[in-house]
This record gives structure tokens, C-alpha cells and sequence, in this order.
């Protein structure tokens, strides 16, 4: 009975060891094209899973649109850089990256290029 009991906790230890992994995912995108879109930064939302950036748009028919670019978890752009106070309320900076695949306005950015003309990676590539 005491053999049946130790497997018995640790199967039951095991178990939530794949939870964290279910919870990851991936970001429904296009690999195939790269997007590029500048706007002025209207929202900064520094925080996990993913930091990201809202940034009107204008387009070439002179409408605006909404877009959000955002990275990896805040440490891997920290990795590279990046802090809470890289982009700012009013800021102007274009955003390079890869869009939904399904058409909506986001992206998963690869690099941004800042107001002042630096540029950061986002994945460290």
C-alpha cells in the first residue's frame, strides 16, 4: 500500500509540468511577408505576455488606422534594450514586422525603428 501511494503523489506531481507549456503560444502570422507601418504612438502597454505599441496610421488614401505592434515577454526585450520609457505618448516610429495572418491590424515586430532613428531588434536577430 505505502509503494501505491509514493507513485501514486508522484504521478499527481507530474502532472501540472506540461501546464505551463500549454499556456505558450504562438502568434498567428504571415512568415512569409515582412510589413512595415509608421504611426504615432497613441498607447504603451509594457507588461506579459506580450508588450504592445498602438499606433495610428495614416494611409495613402488619407485616412488613419489602427495598428498594434508588440514583442516577446518583457525580459527579452529588455534583452535588447527595450525599457517601460523607450516609446512614448506622440512618439513617431515604424514598426517592422509580420501581420495576422487572418488580416487584422497587428504585428509581431521584429524591429522598430525609434523617433530619434535608432533602431532596436525585438528577438535579438
Amino acid at each position: 500500500m505505502k509503494a501505491f501511494s509514493i507513485s501514486a503523489w508522484i504521478m499527481l506531481a507530474l502532472i501540472p509540468a506540461p501546464l505551463p507549456l500549454l499556456a505558450h503560444h504562438s502568434w498567428p502570422v504571415n512568415q512569409q511577408r515582412l510589413v512595415t507601418v509608421k504611426g504615432t504612438v497613441i498607447d504603451f502597454q509594457w507588461g506579459n505576455p506580450h508588450p504592445m505599441i498602438t499606433l495610428v496610421v495614416q494611409t495613402t488614401n488619407g485616412t488613419t488606422e489602427k495598428w498594434q505592434v508588440g514583442g516577446p515577454a518583457l525580459n527579452r526585450m529588455e534583452a535588447n534594450g527595450w525599457t517601460k520609457t523607450t516609446v512614448k505618448h506622440g512618439d513617431v516610429i515604424t514598426g517592422i514586422g509580420y501581420q495576422y495572418s487572418d488580416g487584422q491590424k497587428i504585428i509581431k515586430l521584429e524591429r522598430v525603428i525609434l523617433a530619434d532613428g535608432k533602431e532596436l531588434l525585438v528577438y535579438g536577430r
